[in-house]
């Protein structure tokens, strides 16, 4: 029986917010309980963050947003996932979301939004949960 490679996950932070507390303590997290993990810190262009999941051959991509930008950059960024192949690469959103964009962002193909205080278990399950989309 051979083990599962650990889910690839790039964290990033797009555009002018520059509040990283949040990202980095969900990214030790997440390496702690097994997981590659990728951040390639602040102030990230859309197009970027999506090389970056392309070279790191990534399974999902977490956005981390406080700055009120959500309904703006995350859909840039499916949109350019999908223009650059990479739709089967799962999205995850994180930070401050007002609960009325959920059901708007996951219409979109966000797969799930985690809201502050969410506990890391939740987050660690989900993706286990969920697992790869990427490698069979």
């Amino acid at each position: 029986m051979s083990k599962q490679p650990s889910l690839r996950i790039v964290l990033a932070k797009v555009g002018l917010d520059g509040h990283d507390r949040g990202v980095k303590v969900v990214a030790r997290g997440l390496r702690d309980a097994g997981f590659h993990v990728i951040y390639p810190g602040l102030w990230q262009a859309p197009e970027a963050v999506i090389r970056t999941v392309a070279d790191e051959d990534a399974d999902w991509l977490g956005i981390s947003l406080l700055s009120g930008t959500h309904m703006t950059l995350v859909p840039r960024l499916i949109e350019q996932l999908r223009e650059a192949g990479l739709g089967h690469v799962g999205v995850l959103v994180g930070g401050i979301i007002p609960e009325a964009d959920i059901p708007k962002l996951t219409e979109l193909g966000v797969a799930r939004v985690f809201g502050p205080g969410t506990p890391m278990e939740d987050i660690v399950q989900f993706l286990r949960d969920s697992g790869s989309r990427t490698h069979a």
